[in-house]
Parts: C-alpha cells; structure tokens; sequence
C-alpha cells in the first residue's frame, strides 16, 4: 500500500516488514523504517509523523504488545508505542498544522502536543461510552465524538474546541445510531455525520436504515437533512468552497440532490442508478457515478450552469478520483474487489478516453495531492486533447442494433403491439385483454384470404358471410363484468395510488422540480386513470 501525506509533499509505501518514506517531489528517500507483521499505514498532514499498525500479539509475560508506532519521518526514529488491538479507528489523528495529535482509548480521547507524543498525555477528554472521534480541519481546529445509543438513551454527537473541553459547543442527539461516518467541510466550520443502524427495523433494507445530519461547528445550527426519497444514503460529498455539498439517496434508482451551507435543496440532478458523487477540486464540475454493482455509467455536471455536460461508461470500475487540476478522471478496476479486467483508464472531463493502461493484479492507484493554487478555478477550459493509449479491445465499435424486446417462446410470431409487461399491464389497467394470435409459420391468415380480390380459393366467399356473425361484446366491459369483488376492489386501490403519485408529481412541478421523462408521461395517463376507476365504480 502507499499514502501521501495531505497536501503531497510526503509519499510512503510498505510491505509486510516495514515502509520506506519519500520527498514526493524530489523522490529522495526520508527514511525506512522496519516493523513486523504491519498492515497499514498513516501520514500527518505535512509529512513529518508516520503511524504503522501491525497485527496485535501478546508477549510472554501476558502483556499486549506494541503494535502501534509513531515515526519521526526525518530521522526515522521511533518516537511513540502504543498497543491498540482493533484496526478500526486506529489511526492517530493530527490537526492540519501538526500541533496536536489524539488517539482514541476505552472511555476518552487523548491528546498530546506532537513534539512530545508518546510522553504524559497533554489533555483529556472523557466521555463514557464514546466509540468514535473525528479532528476538523482548518486554522481553529475541533473534536466531534460520537457515543452509540444504549439501554434506552440516543446517541449523542459532541463537538469541541481544542483545547478547550470543559463544554461542547455544539452537541446534537438523535436515535437509529449504532455507529457513524463524520464529513467535515474543508473550513472545518460544519460537520455532516452520517448515522446507520446494523439493522433496520422497518424491514425495507437488508443494510440497516441511514440518516443524516447537519451540524455547525458554532453551535448556531443543526438539523436532519431533509431527504426527499426513502432509502439508505449513498455518497456524501463537500463542495471545495465549504458552502455546499451533494448527497446521493434513496433505493434503486436513486436520486442526488444539492444542498447549500444550511441544508437546503438548491437542486435535484435527478433519479437515476447511480451510488457516487464527487466535486472537482476547483467546484466546477460534478461527477456523480454508479460504481460496484451497478454498471459504472458517470454523469458530468457543470456546477455553474447545473447542466448536463456529457454520460459515459467505465465498466466495472471500483474506484474513481479527480485529479488535481480537475480536467480529468481516473477509473480504475481494483483486486480485490474484481480479479479480472484489472487496470486504470484516465478520461477528460468531456468523456473522451485519453489514457489506459491494463494490469494484471491492480490493488491501488491514486493521484499525487496539488496545492490548488496550482491550477485556480479562473483558467479557461482546456481543449480536447488526443488519446495518448487505448487498448484495441476498447477502440469505439459500431453500434449495435437492437434485436428488440424479449419474446418468451409461445409469443414469438404474435403481433407486436401490447405484448411487453408494460403493455399487458396497461390494457389489462383499462379493461382490455392482452391476448395476441399467434401466427405459425407457414400457414395463411384466415382474414387476409378472406380480403383477397377474387384470389385463391377463399377469393369468391361472400361479404355476407362475415357480417352474419354476431358481433362480440366489449372486452372492457367483458373484463369488468368477470371481476370478483376482491379483485375490483384491489384494482381500485391500485389505481387510487397512481392517482396520488400523480397528484405529488403535479406538486413538485409546481415547486419548479425538473420531472423526469417517465414522470411526465405517468403525468399524461391522469386521464385514463380517472376513466378507468370511474367505470370500477
């Protein structure tokens, strides 16, 4: 594995036996460090501590061992040891300007100024119970700790000013909370904390039930994010200006929305299957994405103009980055999340597929991290530029044509109209009956003989032959009249709910909410809807 430190000056690497630091611009080695059994690694913002994790033994004497380690990355000297069993929020915590550090023990957080890390703990904060804690960044640094709920009382989120731990300055409560994921705003003034239970009583999701909630670090505001489509939350994701941020939410499809720095809706980009979203650095685009099991199609937005500016598709893609100027895309297919198709492609933010390279075992790729002062948000737009390498196996194909819709075998040779599931449902909704003929190969169609000119054997029958049949009875009316009373009954309920599905589009048009095609054309069948349940009645 590999991390840089935030801002790209320090680049690590390790093995199962140790790790090896580097001047990311010079690729000049810092030092190396050897450590048994190490699993991850951890850099401070600035590069000058690095915290190991390996496997937790215990010594002979009973003893847990030291399995976390703190590093001075100048020297590389051992400066701090601790023993820390579980991996998960294992890491050290440090403030952006490295002044503070804090690690996580049973019951409190501990924080030590970092020149002394590994000498008497500097300050403490205790909170029974706390599972999780999260430093903010930004140049007045803060603590949110999160307490799960138990026997009865609700989880708590607490926010706090470094040093000062005497009281919170901003403490939010809220039931449905067995464990978190906290996302600051890069201000470090507001704070998202997304909440998930390990089951969902409701029994709509297999993965437990998600909220989330807004909370200012001033303590002057907090709320519940107001989340229009049931469903578990997907992605979350700051804008770079700290003053807006996108969710992705609901079940399948579903939707993304745009909320500024109070929480409020600014804009829905839509339903659709998609389960990422991610601003560019500079805020000017919108990638929003639907990656593992879903087929890997990306959206591009313009921020500014909230229009769509292109859709193309990386399958089996399992990991998606901006890259520093925020012109282009990298997708990547990584082991151990898929073992085949390893490699990375780069696109620019138009669509086009400049560069890809393949891989036959693919763990991790990422960009170096760039001061933004690099490359501001003011320069003009970059011309399309020519791909450098494409593999043949994805140079672009002619399109395919389409063999149309699935027919089982008994519907092959039926004419064609009414014969999908949509179709069926729809007649059968206005009373009419789905039953096509089916026309076997070779044999001649009874009424096309009958309508030959003086042709064929059938061409002399007489016209009168045909009008002297009785005339059969409507098949709506046919169809209702063999309703039992359940089944008029259900048939009623289920058109009542599309009525007020309609009636809850017609409101969000009003609102000035962008419906979706499918939407306005459920939006037309108001008619037929109120036709057909007045004739069940």
């Amino acid at each position: 594995m590999f991390k840089y430190s935030k801002y790209g000056h320090v680049y690590a690497y390790a093995t199962a036996d140790g790790a090896k630091v580097f001047d990311a611009s010079s690729l000049k080695q810092r030092c190396a460090v050897q450590c048994e059994h190490l699993l991850d690694i951890w850099l401070s913002p600035l590069g000058n501590y690095m915290a190991t994790w390996g496997r937790y033994t215990k010594n002979e004497d009973g003893s847990g061992g030291k399995n976390l380690l703190i590093w001075d990355t100048t020297s590389g000297e051992q400066i701090a040891a601790f023993s820390q069993k579980a991996q998960n929020n294992w890491n050290v915590q440090w403030t952006d300007d490295e002044k503070y550090c804090a690690r996580l023990v049973t019951g409190e957080v501990q924080f030590w100024e970092s020149r002394n890390i590994g000498k008497a703990v500097w300050a403490r904060l205790q909170l029974d119970g706390v599972s999780y804690f999260s430093l903010s960044p930004g140049k007045a640094p803060a603590v949110a700790v999160f307490v799960p709920e138990r026997k009865g009382a609700p989880g708590i989120v607490r926010m706090y000013s470094i040093p000062s731990f005497s009281s919170p300055v901003s403490n939010k409560t809220f039931f449905k909370a067995d464990n978190v994921q906290m996302f600051w705003n890069d201000l470090g003034t507001n704070l998202l904390v997304l909440t998930q239970t390990e089951v969902d009583k409701t029994g709509r999701s297999y993965y437990g039930e998600t909220n989330l909630y807004y909370l200012a670090v001033a303590g002057n505001f907090d709320c519940r994010v107001p989340l229009e489509k049931d469903g578990p939350v997907h992605d979350v994701t700051w804008g770079p200006d700290s003053k807006e941020f996108a969710v992705v939410y609901g079940s399948m499809p579903a939707q993304t929305t745009l909320f500024d720095h109070r929480a409020k809706p600014i804009f829905s980009f839509g339903v659709s299957p998609r389960n990422f979203v991610r601003f560019n650095p500079q805020g000017s685009f919108l990638c929003i994405a639907g990656f593992g099991n879903l087929n890997g199609t990306i959206d591009l937005w313009d921020r500014k103009k909230l229009a769509k500016v292109n859709t193309f598709a990386a399958p089996n893609a399992s990991h998606c980055e901006w890259s520093p100027c925020g012109r282009y895309i990298m997708t990547a297919t990584l082991t151990p999340r898929l073992r085949v198709d390893n490699g990375f492609k780069m696109w620019h933010y138009t669509g086009t597929l400049i560069y890809e390279e393949a891989v036959e075992e693919l763990f991790q790729v990422g960009w170096r991290p760039e001061s933004l002062a690099h490359f501001p948000s003011s320069r003009s737009p970059s011309p399309l530029p020519q791909p450098i390498k494409i593999l043949p196996t994805n140079k672009p194909k002619a399109p395919a044509t389409s063999g149309g819709a699935y027919r089982p075998p008994h519907m092959r040779g039926a004419t064609a109209a009414g014969t999908s599931l949509a179709e069926r449902e729809a007649m059968l909704s206005r009373g009419q009956s789905p039953a096509a003929r089916r026309h076997v190969p070779g044999a001649s169609s009874k009424n096309s003989s009958n309508n030959r000119s003086n042709g064929g054997r059938g061409g002399n029958a007489s016209p009168s032959s045909a009008s002297s049949s009785p005339a059969p009875a409507s098949p709506a009316a046919k169809a209702v009249d063999n309703l039992t009373p359940e089944e008029k009954q259900k048939k009623i309920r289920n058109l009542e709910k599309k009525l007020r599905q309609i009636n809850e589009l017609k409101e969000k048009q009003m609102r000035g909410t962008t419906l979706e095609p499918a939407q306005l054309q459920k939006l037309q069948s108001e008619a037929t809807v109120l036709r057909d349940l007045a004739g069940l009645r």
